[in-house]
């Protein structure tokens, strides 16, 4: 099934609930579908902040992509990633679900024409989106949809596919982000040559449009509110998990969407990291820390590590010196962020942790941040992959600077994360959630 709209000649009201008064800015009603909460817009006006022009940010993002297909030499990209679609098109239809649940693809050619397959009836959630020239549905196969048919379901829509890329004048190459068994080898049944589209949509997503900034702006500013309301709530005898509620609960009242891992522990638990949310109850004078992994406003990821004491009293010597090795490192670190600097000599440069604490240090230094964490990783000395990240700093990219402290076999450990902004003279730390003083 297809429905065509003609973008070019698609214009939006004057009553629409997208638009503000102003032709300027983009205050939309929170009734508006799909928009911030009332709340959250409440919040940003309150700290002075613009919320993004969705339809800029659009089509910026979509020139990107078309950018990065002419890069790579390739006419047209296949996606199936549900970040890479809300990326490319801003359609955004049951994002985690269809993230393990490939029933949904989206088309992009190079000059621009969009293709939508979304999930059955409900092509009704893209009706706002002007970019996207026609609607369909029926992509790819599943075993919980189609069966012990699946296959056949998989020669269909590969058949829809090559149709489209000769429609396009595509010859047989065609990039795709993401494939199963099944749609794999009924792509090459059609005759399809595949190759990698992960990396032309990473390249894409590499600088943020102006837009996205004021998005993510945004994005954070509701994030650190909802932190906020979470160091409010720990008290002891609070349990890990009921603690994590309070960050879902706001995200999700605030225009958030989904929270990717629950790392959140506290007193012995917090050595060694990644351990996530328990029914622990958190006791009088311990650490608690935790690592945000948010998708919030706008499908924004903020990725923001703090670690507090827990109760009235004061931190002891040692979980002093942890948080400030780790508050060290990070703010170390975060001055190498300058514009033309190496990916490698952010490896090799800045705060080295002591050696008691390198063998349970973080897994990266540093990494991209956008729609969820992104290209680049940047990695300590004894994990660095020479060649794989041959690039230098630009304006308009992100990174999260990491910091875990904690030694091996001890009992506590702090966790703490910055994200930052490349500017055109050096950076900006855009997560501005305090440190606490108490640890100084």
């Amino acid at each position: 099934m297809t429905r065509k709209i003609a973008p070019q000649h698609y214009q939006m009201s004057a009553s629409s609930p997208y638009l503000s008064s102003s032709p300027n800015t983009y205050f939309p009603s929170p009734s508006a579908f799909p928009s911030p909460s009332a709340q959250a817009l409440a919040l940003w006006q309150e700290r002075g902040l613009t919320p993004p022009n969705a339809s800029l940010m659009r089509q910026d993002r979509l020139t990107r992509v078309q950018d990065s297909l002419k890069r790579h030499n390739v006419g047209g990209i296949l996606l199936f990633d549900s970040i890479n679609i809300r990326y490319a098109s801003d359609s955004s239809n049951m994002q985690v679900w269809t993230l393990h649940n490939l029933t949904r693809a989206l088309f992009v050619s190079a000059d621009g024409y969009m293709i939508l397959w979304d999930f059955t009836k409900c092509q009704h959630l893209t009706n706002h989106l002007e970019l996207i020239n026609e609607i369909r549905t029926g992509a790819g196969s599943t075993y919980f949809a189609q069966g012990a048919l699946m296959q056949e379901a998989a020669r269909k829509f590969a058949q829809e596919v090559l149709d489209v890329m000769r429609a396009h004048g595509l010859e047989g190459l065609l990039a795709v982000d993401r494939l199963d068994i099944s749609n794999m080898k009924a792509f090459k049944e059609a005759g399809i040559e595949v190759c990698n589209g992960q990396n032309i949509m990473e390249q894409a997503r590499l600088i943020k449009t102006p837009e996205e900034i004021k998005a993510m702006r945004c994005a954070i500013i509701a994030c650190e509110y909802a932190i906020g309301k979470m160091q409010s709530a720990l008290t002891p005898k609070i349990s890990e998990v009921a603690l994590w509620s309070v960050l879902h609960q706001h995200n999700i009242a605030l225009g958030g969407e989904w929270i990717e891992t629950r790392l959140l522990s506290s007193g012995t638990r917090t050595n060694p990291w990644m351990q996530e949310a328990s029914g622990r109850l958190v006791q009088e004078g311990e650490l608690l820390a935790f690592d945000t992994d948010l998708i919030g406003a706008y499908g924004i990821c903020c990725d923001i590590s703090r670690t507090w004491l827990c109760g009235e009293g004061q931190p002891s010597l040692v979980q002093k010196d942890l948080y400030q090795i780790a508050r060290q490192h990070i703010c170390e670190n975060t001055a190498l962020l300058h514009p033309h600097v190496h990916f490698d000599d952010l490896t090799h440069a800045g705060h080295h942790l002591p050696k008691k604490y390198q063998a349970q240090k973080y897994c990266v230094k540093m990494h991209g941040a956008g729609m969820c964490d992104e290209y680049p990783s940047i990695y300590y000395p004894d994990s660095f992959q020479k060649g794989a990240f041959d690039e230098v700093l630009q304006p308009g990219m992100v990174l999260c600077v990491e910091a875990y402290v904690g030694a091996t076999n001890e009992k506590q450990g702090v966790k703490l994360e910055n994200q930052v902004l490349i500017t055109k003279t050096g950076h900006e730390v855009l997560s501005t959630y305090p440190f606490e003083n108490i640890f100084f």
